[in-house]
């Protein structure tokens, strides 16, 4: 269950949280618990994570270093000792220009630095109406997944995000988003093998909230869930962490 701070909390607002919620989520041998914050706040929850929350980044450039005004580079990041990164958010697509090209780059990097890339993809409103979403669906997969070890793919974790449900309070239904997750979970079997396939983690992340968690997660190719909005409360983050980890049991 990997929450997505976006751009929201001040350094004394996120403390307020690591504190409410570090003790009480699920044990980290029952769910994997990731908050991805802001950079500037990185440090100060990692030192503060406790034994069963993860942190990581919300981006990353895929040079080492460089006159690039404004960026964070991989080094930055592990020196923080956060482990996860959100690589190709539809934010970062629509308002930065990233690319296909560019988010393989990063997932590249990422791995190469030991961080967990969080690889995100899906399709526009207009591309789900014009029945285009598998196509954008396995363009986005493959160009990911491009030049990616056998070896490495394992420790990819890719979001499926219905740019159309993100933000909106529209959310796919269960049976729209596990299909969808069950397609780009073929999209890897046809690229690696089964096994892949089968121990690769795909979450789905569209407006998920406390309400819909524990049907979403309950679904078959559904591993967990991307949260935006729902993870910024302690009370919402908690919850759905203990209904994810419910669900999965």
């Amino acid at each position: 269950m990997a929450g997505n701070w976006k751009m929201n909390k001040t350094r004394d607002e996120a403390l307020q949280f690591i504190y409410a919620v570090a003790d009480k989520i699920p044990s980290i041998t029952e769910l994997d618990s990731v908050i991805c914050a802001p950079s500037i706040v990185l440090r100060d929850l990692v030192k503060r994570q406790g034994d069963n929350l993860r942190i990581g980044a919300q981006n990353m450039n895929e040079n080492d270093s460089g006159a690039y005004t404004g960026e964070i580079s991989p080094a930055m990041l592990t020196s923080t000792n956060v482990e996860y990164v959100i690589i190709g958010h539809s934010e970062r697509r629509q308002y930065y220009n990233e690319t296909d090209i560019k988010v393989n780059e990063k997932t590249i990097k990422a791995l190469e630095v030991g961080l967990t890339p969080i690889v995100c993809v899906g399709e526009t409103l207009a591309q789900r109406e014009s029945n285009d979403t598998f196509n954008v669906l396995k363009t986005q997969v493959e160009y990911a997944l491009k030049n990616i070890s056998y070896s490495d793919v394992f420790k990819i974790v890719i979001a499926y995000e219905p740019i159309w449900a993100i933000g909106t309070g529209k959310t796919a239904t269960s049976d729209i988003a596990d299909e969808a997750c069950g397609y780009i979970r073929g999209l890897v079997e046809n690229l690696y093998d089964k096994d892949v396939a089968l121990k690769i983690r795909i979450l789905y992340g569209g407006s998920v909230n406390v309400k819909n968690v524990k049907e979403l997660m309950s679904k078959p190719n559904i591993d967990g869930g991307l949260v935006g909005g729902a993870s910024l409360k302690p009370d919402d983050f908690i919850t759905l962490c203990n209904e994810a980890n419910e669900a999965k049991k």
